[in-house]
């Protein structure tokens, strides 16, 4: 290479180093220039028909919280919020008639259970609120609904309708909050290896099966956890589970919950695997209602005291550090149409 080639690659450099620096520099200083309220209308009076169309809008790693108001409609589509789309909310009109759905299923072409979903939520920080995700493939075997792997995730006031793996709660580092929803499925119709707090939230047992099937990493300390929660089921259905171990380390534990009387008396199941039962956690404190029958379950399943179902704190649970409570700043906007869209 001669000097007059080699001193222009060095310019070529230096401009480009400066062009990026530039580009960077207007993208964290001018935050102003970038959209963070989106809509979506079925009816065309959004910025969009369609979710996904909205979501490949959005800028990835935004500056300040995206928010995605979403109007009644049934929106037939397969959506997904990738990782760098943080900081995203979804805000319905209304949880029973905003209804995001679709209806794949494991078996179907080259789907698998983990590529069966209807909406797939991987940004982190993200919330949504009165949203209805269904998978309306029906009792086929594996047909998830809302596969979340995101972290600080929070559903407040939705609906998951589906049959077999209705919620995959995934990330095995994710922690992620329920708040007031309903869920409602077959078998394992809540699973996944996340810490993943339930509160306030109605479970539905549509078939004589199993709610759980956590898979909670070795060595965390807190897997599953519902709170203050109502179990239903359909009628005829007598023998439900509340939870079998999709892995050896799984833990999963009901804190004041009503139980019916469809649930079994022995409680939980082994998964057909003996060892598990020296490795699982499976726990209740003040279970209520005609299925909760303490003296019927399985012997190496807990009852807990006062002092250790005290320790179910949701600073516990998340495992926070210093003052991090992103649980505690979950508060949305109000619906509102039309939304200001800068």
């Amino acid at each position: 290479m001669n000097c007059k080639s080699g001193n222009y690659l060095i310019r070529i450099v230096l401009f480009l180093l400066l062009f990026a620096e530039t580009k960077v520099e207007a993208q964290t200083a001018n935050p102003q220039q970038y959209k963070y309220v989106f809509t979506v209308s079925k009816d065309g009076s959004g910025d969009f028909k369609y979710i996904q169309d909205a979501i490949d809008a959005m800028r990835v790693y935004p500056l300040m919280p995206i928010v995605l108001y979403i109007k009644n409609g049934v929106y037939n589509e397969k959506i997904e919020l990738p990782a760098p789309n943080t900081d995203v909310r979804f805000i319905g009109e209304s949880v029973d008639s905003t209804i995001i759905t679709y209806n794949d299923y494991s078996g179907r072409g080259k789907l698998t259970t983990f590529t069966s979903y209807t909406v797939k939520i991987s940004g982190n920080r993200f919330i949504a609120e009165n949203i209805t995700f269904v998978n309306a493939a029906g009792p086929v075997g594996q047909a998830v609904a809302l596969y979340v792997d995101a972290d600080k995730a929070v559903f407040k006031n939705c609906r998951f309708l589906g049959h077999q793996d209705t919620i995959f709660t995934g990330g095995e580092g994710a922690r992620q909050l329920f708040v007031n929803c309903y869920i409602e499925g077959t078998t394992d119709y809540i699973f996944g290896p996340a810490t993943a707090v339930f509160q306030n939230c109605t479970l539905h047992c549509k078939a004589n099966s199993y709610i759980t099937a956590a898979s909670t990493t070795a060595g965390k300390a807190y897997g599953y956890v519902f709170t203050d929660c109502r179990i239903t089921a359909d009628p005829g259905i007598t023998s439900v589970q509340l939870g079998r171990p999709w892995r050896a380390g799984a833990k999963t534990v009901f804190l004041r919950c009503e139980m019916p009387a469809a649930i079994a008396a022995v409680g939980w199941s082994n998964w057909s695997n003996p060892d598990n039962e020296k490795t699982v956690y499976y726990g209740e404190y003040k279970s209520s209602g005609p299925g909760a029958n303490a003296a019927g379950r399985v012997t190496w399943s807990h009852q807990l005291s006062d002092k250790e179902a005290a320790q179910y704190t949701l600073s516990n649970i998340f495992r926070l550090a210093g003052t991090d409570s992103w649980y505690e700043s979950i508060a949305t906007p109000a619906f509102q149409w039309p939304a200001k869209t800068k």
